[in-house]
This record gives C-alpha cells, structure tokens and sequence, in this order.
C-alpha cells in the first residue's frame, strides 16, 4: 500500500498558531515536504522547524521567482514526483504549506497532480486574513455582511470595481502593488477606513492605518477595508 500524502496548513507565522493536529503529524513525520522560493529559505519550514525530526527525510520543492506560470508549473511537476516515489514505498509525506493548503495555498498544485493516484488528507491552518484581522482589531464581517478576498496583482480598474462594490474587503500578496492598492483606495475616499497589517503574528508584526504604511511593502502584507465602521475613531 502507498503512504498518505498530507497538506499541513501551519499558519501564519508564530508556530504557536499550529493546530495539535498540525503539531502531531510534523512531529512524528518520516518525510517533510515544502515549498521554497529557489535560493531562499523555506517559510513553511521555518514555522515547523522545531517540530521536524532530525532524521526525517526533506523534500525541497525550489519554486523560481517569476510571474510567468510555466518555470513553476515544472516545478510543482518534479516536486510531484519526487513526493509520489516517497509515497510508493509505503512511507506518508507531510507537505508543509503556509497559513492553508486550500486557501491561496501551494498546496493545491500538489493535490491536482496526485490526489488521484494516491490517498491525500488536508489538514486546516489559520488563514493570514483571520489573523490580519485580530492583529488590526478589526471584525470583518456581522450578521449577513460579506466579506471579499481580493489578491494584489489584480489591475487596477478590477481593483477599483471590486472595492467600490464590496462591504468589508481583504486585499492580499500587497507586496509590489502598494502604491497601485493604495490610489485605487484613495480615489474612492476610502483610505481612513482601510489598516495596513505586515508579517501578521511574527515578532516583525506592523499595524497601521493605511496612511502610515510605508512606501514598500514584503510579500506578506495585507490591507483591510471595513465600510460599516471605520476602525481608527
């Protein structure tokens, strides 16, 4: 019989966010599995790195830095398989994944290219937005508000559409696109209700409104626009 691939979410950062089912799956783990940007270090691994076994067996998925979809596609596709010869042989692979698998999570292109052929669990984590969200003090949704999760990235005319037609709105992966989010907010005189939250739950953390968030932004940032009440009164 094959081993049973597992998606770990491990949150957002402090490893005391993990799940207990998170904590005992890494703990006890044969093989680990995670995501890095090539040259860099693991982030999904660096939250865990206490819980992985010395002599458990690591398989680096190295990820290029680029927006073009195809370099990271061939990626997903060798790291897939390097998973699946693991598998074969009967031992389960915990793939680490940061915040959720199932939420702008990596994990996912690993699900498509083996959930059929072998047996995969996923394993929740706290979402980046949930935690934004207590870091900010700020509720994002009540009763039968909707709450709209947009990714950075997005043109600006999407952007705009998006946010004017939203309630409570979470922008993500602000990153690069700090100055487009922020003139798109701006234009709709939405800026005082909008806070600006960097590296969520790190000791690094940063919460401000968005008018006194610095010119540039890491990757893990996010921006979060409530419309019924304005969080900085």
């Amino acid at each position: 019989m094959s081993g049973v691939l597992y998606g770990v979410g491990v949150g957002p950062g402090d490893p005391e966010l993990m799940t207990l089912r998170a904590h005992r799956l890494i703990s006890g783990a044969k093989v680990v599995a995670y995501p890095a940007l090539a040259g860099a270090e693991s982030f999904a691994r660096s939250i865990a790195a206490e819980l992985i076994p010395r002599a458990a067996r690591e398989i680096v998925l190295d990820v290029p830095m680029t927006t073009e979809r195809g370099p990271a596609q061939v990626a997903y596709d060798a790291g897939a398989e390097r998973i699946a010869e693991a598998l074969d042989t009967g031992r389960d692979v915990i793939c680490l994944c940061e915040g959720d698998p199932f939420f702008y999570g990596s994990f996912m292109y690993l699900f498509a290219r083996l959930s059929t052929r072998y047996p995969v669990e996923v394993v929740p984590g706290v979402t980046s937005v949930t935690t934004c969200a207590a870091a900010a003090g700020v509720p994002l949704t009540a009763r039968n508000e909707r709450l709209t999760v947009l990714p950075g990235p997005l043109p600006e005319p999407e952007l705009r559409d998006r946010i004017e037609g939203a309630e409570s709105v979470a922008i993500m992966k602000v990153g690069r696109h700090l100055a487009k989010v922020r003139a798109v907010i701006d234009a709709l005189g939405l800026t005082r209700r909008a806070v600006y939250v960097e590296r969520a739950s790190l000791s690094s953390e940063l919460v401000c409104p968005l008018a006194e968030a610095p010119e540039k932004a890491p990757y893990f940032s996010m921006i979060l626009l409530t419309k019924g009440t304005d969080p900085w009164l």
